[in-house]
């Protein structure tokens, strides 16, 4: 019986630059990056910000106008899809509604030089992989949506790509059926080590999926990192805010000393990394449930009067009036002692702001 193996590859662009047609303005703007073989990194962003066009280039579905990009250390800069080992699962699945699911990942198969047996016997594996080994003879109509985006992966993985791509996968699922596919997408990443480019415009997907985030804004690379370091440290007000939500509020950088920074915020003095800051104007980003509400007048806090408080099951939202602006809190206490027009202290505790660039 065959199994699906991996064949890993490392993706790298070297000042890779797109532009369309006699357009001026680059669809992607001399970006460099890598990653590494097995590692699942998710290029994120807003409609329009080079993601998908990024994603299009590793197939060898569009030319770079300038540039390299080189997978597994090979120069295919100039290949066409065809002759790049790269598979690629659509948002639309392109599955083939006259064929049965076996048929359809037995496809690409057929044109890839195996044996007849070879193809069958793979086929028969990549369905067992996805969990559908019992829906072979099924037409994709007969299938949900979910089922729908497992042979569509099982028809990539069978091919046993270098690099297999996901353009925007999960936005015809509903949220609940999201979760699920994407944590089988991870599962399976994770089982074969393989290498993975995962576009979303989603950011609680790419947190939940990625080893890497690659935020990219205007054709251009915004931040590189971990969905950790990302979400707690994020190097600018796009990506704070982009990267869940965050409040943002003007600052003073009073002095630095050893890479600690002592901030001006309002009337409060908060301690916080540098971060390559010096002193002057600056500003910082807080996340909503990294602030904390307590009673007015209470030390050390900027303040503030609640002009709404909702309810929403798991949680408790305010909005919070301050004389540097409004401030969003969220706070798991679904007990909590605050209601709109309250007068409070806002905290800023030491995991909550961090100095951001513009």
């Amino acid at each position: 019986m065959a199994e699906i193996r991996s064949n890993a590859a490392s993706v790298e662009f070297r000042d890779v630059t797109k532009i369309y047609g006699k357009s001026r303005t680059p669809a992607v703007d001399d970006v460099s990056l890598k990653i590494e073989a097995g590692r699942l990194v998710t290029l994120l962003g807003p409609s329009g910000c080079g993601k998908t066009t990024t994603l299009r280039m590793i197939a060898g579905l569009e030319m770079a106008t300038a540039g390299q990009i080189l997978i597994g250390g090979v120069d295919v800069t100039t290949l066409p899809a065809t002759d790049r080992d790269v598979s690629m699962v659509f948002q639309s699945y392109a599955l083939f509604p006259h064929m049965t699911v076996e048929e359809n990942v037995r496809y690409g198969l057929r044109f890839s030089g195996f044996a007849k047996q070879e193809v069958a016997e793979r086929a028969s594996a990549g369905l067992d992989l996805v969990g559908l080994s019992d829906y072979g003879s099924r037409l994709p109509s007969q299938l949900s949506g979910g089922q729908q985006q497992r042979v569509a992966v099982a028809r990539a993985l069978v091919l046993e790509p270098q690099v297999l791509l996901f353009d925007e996968p999960l936005s015809n699922l509903d949220a609940k059926l999201r979760r699920h596919v994407r944590e089988e997408i991870r599962e399976i990443q994770q089982k074969l080590g393989l290498t993975v480019v995962y576009v979303t415009h989603d950011q609680e997907e790419a947190l939940a999926v990625s080893d890497r985030i690659i935020v990219m804004n205007n054709a251009v690379i915004a931040q590189d990192g971990t969905p950790r370091e990302l979400y707690d440290a994020p190097a600018n007000g796009f990506v704070a805010d982009f990267i869940g939500e965050a409040n943002i509020f003007d600052c003073a950088i009073e002095s630095v000393e050893d890479g600690v920074a002592s901030v001006r915020l309002g009337d409060l003095t908060l301690t916080l990394p540098a971060r390559g800051f010096g002193p002057g104007p600056a500003r910082l980003a807080a996340r909503p449930g990294r602030l904390t509400l307590n009673p007015h007048g209470t030390p050390d806090t900027l303040p503030g009067t609640i002009s709404k408080a909702t309810y929403v099951g798991s949680h408790l939202e305010f909005v919070v009036s301050t004389g540097l602006g409004e401030a969003f809190v969220v706070t798991p206490d679904v007990d909590a002692p605050f209601q709109a027009g309250q007068a409070v202290g806002l905290g800023f505790p030491a995991r909550g702001p961090v100095l951001i660039g513009g």
